[in-house]
């Protein structure tokens, strides 16, 4: 086979042409990332031989169409390895040699360092290391749970991300769930960014590990060619999910880099990388077209019933997480919503859903991280995700929040047990920093009810928002300020008590929200008149309210549940910046260590109860 002819790829293609395609895919590797100045091109080359034989005959695709519901899904959760993944293009002609050349890792193209869904055959965005095998378990339970589609999720995994404790959640969901349809298969090519990785060869090792959390472990020379195949062959037989150990060797096919150390992340010069080419064969010019995929399965989509919102009695002492585990359940009249767990539904009130619609829940148990990798791999798949557990344990699962946000994901979160509020269970319990996390999310909306009927209608507003979206739920109950039929639009608030001559303006959401209405009434015993504001949407802000009360009053004391780094408190500073107006301002916080206690002393002992808010809008006013 010359340099010169184009061939096309195929099933039934021999695996002496497969061999000749995976060094186009190396030398395609070599040329882009040393046209670019970066990238990763030795860590691309190790697994050249495992995609080119998966892509020629096992990844049932078709390329001119996408979003083909029964087309597989590929993972790179190796997204360092994202040559590899743009030669692989190439080679299908999605992209041409000249945006590979040219475009890679350039300003504003689409090639990105790390391959995100910008480009119609991704589905998620890695580069965080450990999150792609999450992402595929969680696309292979809507394929075979939700979709019901006869796809496979083939995820490729590097060896170092296989330290993180999120690869084993997914693989534990994987085994336990019994999910046949996926198949991770391992790059186990010795070498790291500073040098051997913790198992280094040993495979040993990692199919023990495998075995322990029910999948079953194939181990191969990932450079042979009928070993590969056999193995892609044996991980579709619908038997156990699977995960491919294949041994390689970094930098394979080029003998200056190959298992050497130093070179990773590292583009070859120039020269070295015209002698790789001409030691890989040259540039070639192979096309591939795969198996195409099977006939997709009849859809048998429910039509969506009315959406009856559960109404509270105003007066009736309601938990915010109450009325979200209600309003979640009638959402289920949706059937594009789904609900997570991560074991705590019963504190969340997320278990209500499962109670009315349980093939649309999904317990991942204490495993948070994998919790919002299936979150966003039902997503991929065209599906409302929420996920619910505890505020304090998504801090957890931050990085696959702020990655679901790069995917463009969207999705409902909920957290429940915010601030020192829940009382007798402690700091450790306490979510304290949810309001900062997720306010710095790329594109979310940040939600904060103070009230059972503003949750139920804000927890229905977030299926209509895109982008990531997070209602941060209070564990007490309180009394219900507000009739069934108010409207509680995103980016709005609610001022429940304001005058001609109002003084100083109280602002508060979930519990300090109570505390401050308390507070008005110490207050107007007083002789002072106090604004209170509802801030329940917290990002975005309803920036003309506050503005408004600026001017009128001139004092604002901001108060919440949260530490003062990031929560409520910062985004209305930012606010009235941006306004132009500047008030006299005060910010009550948490800025002690709470421990265990009552709701009334952990309050007081942090300076946001109703006499603390009293005190400092009298010292502000004075001021």
């Amino acid at each position: 086979m010359t340099a010169a002819q184009t061939v096309t790829l195929g099933p039934e293609s021999d695996l002496s042409e497969v061999f000749e395609l995976a060094q186009q895919l190396r030398v395609d590797s070599v040329r882009a990332s040393t046209a670019a100045g970066s990238g990763h091109p030795t860590s691309s080359l190790s697994a050249a031989d495992l995609m080119a034989v998966l892509m020629t005959r096992h990844l049932h695709y078709d390329w001119d169409a996408p979003d083909n519901p029964a087309g597989d899904h590929l993972v790179f959760s190796k997204g360092h390895a994202s040559p590899l993944l743009y030669a692989m293009f190439k080679a299908v002609d999605a992209v041409s040699d000249e945006e590979l050349m040219t475009t890679y890792r350039r300003f504003d193209h689409r090639l990105q360092g790390h391959p995100t869904p910008v480009l119609p055959w991704v589905d998620v965005a890695t580069g965080s290391l450990g999150q792609g095998i999450g992402y595929g378990v969680g696309i292979a339970l809507a394929g075979r749970d939700l979709d019901k589609q006869p796809y496979r999720v083939w995820v490729l995994c590097g060896d170092s991300e296989m330290s993180e404790g999120s690869v084993w959640e997914a693989l534990d969901k994987a085994g336990h769930h019994e999910l046949t349809n996926f198949t991770a298969v391992i790059d186990v090519n010795r070498l790291g960014q500073r040098g051997p990785t913790e198992l280094e060869w040993d495979t040993a090792a990692y199919a023990r590990r495998v075995e322990a959390f029910g999948c079953r472990a194939l181990v191969i020379d990932g450079h042979d060619l009928t070993a590969i195949d056999e193995a892609l062959t044996t991980a579709a037989d619908g038997r156990a999910p699977t995960v491919i150990i294949a041994r390689t060797v970094k930098g394979r096919g080029v003998s200056e880099v190959a298992d050497k150390e130093g070179w990773h992340g590292k583009a070859l010069p120039e020269d070295l990388a015209d002698r790789a080419v001409a030691e890989l064969g040259g540039v070639r010019h192979l096309r591939v077209r795969g198996p195409q995929p099977p006939t997709a399965a009849p859809l048998h989509v429910p039509a969506a019933g009315p959406v009856e919102l559960p109404r509270f009695d105003v007066g009736d002492k309601v938990a915010t997480r109450v009325a979200f585990g209600h309003a979640l359940a009638a959402l289920g009249a949706r059937p594009d919503v789904v609900a997570l767990d991560a074991e705590v539904g019963n504190s969340t009130h997320a278990e209500d859903f499962e109670k009315v619609h349980p093939e649309r829940y999904f317990q991942t148990y204490i495993a948070e991280q994998q919790m919002i990798a299936s979150a966003v791999g039902m997503a991929v798949r065209g599906y409302r995700p929420y996920a619910t557990t505890f505020a304090a344990f998504l801090t957890r699962a931050h990085d696959f929040i702020r990655m679901a946000a790069v995917s463009q994901i969207t999705m409902a979160l909920c957290g429940t047990h915010c601030g020192v509020e829940i009382g007798a269970d402690g700091p450790s319990q306490m979510g304290l920093e949810d309001l900062s996390m997720m306010r710095a999310v790329h594109g979310s909306t940040v939600l904060y009810p103070s009230d059972a009927n503003s949750a139920a209608a804000l927890t229905a507003a977030m299926a209509e928002l895109d982008g990531i979206s997070y209602l941060r739920a209070t564990r007490g109950g309180y009394p219900v300020l507000y009739d069934g039929d108010e409207a509680f639009p995103v980016g709005g608030s609610k001022t429940l008590r304001q005058g001609e001559h109002d003084h100083v303006t109280l602002i508060g959401a979930g519990v300090t929200l109570h505390e401050c209405l308390a507070a008005a009434e110490l207050l107007a015993g007083d002789g002072v008149q106090a604004r209170v504001i509802d801030l329940y949407s917290v990002k975005p802000l309803d920036v003309a309210a506050l503005a408004r009360a600026a001017q009128d009053t001139g004092a604002l004391v901001v108060v919440e549940d949260h530490h003062p780094e990031g929560g409520v408190g910062e985004a209305v500073l930012s606010a009235l910046a941006a306004s132009g107006n500047h008030p006299a301002f005060t910010h009550l916080a948490v800025t002690n260590l709470p421990g265990s206690g009552t709701t009334g002393e952990l309050l007081d002992a942090a300076g946001i109860s109703r006499s603390h808010i009293a005190q400092a809008a009298r010292a502000l006013i004075q001021r």
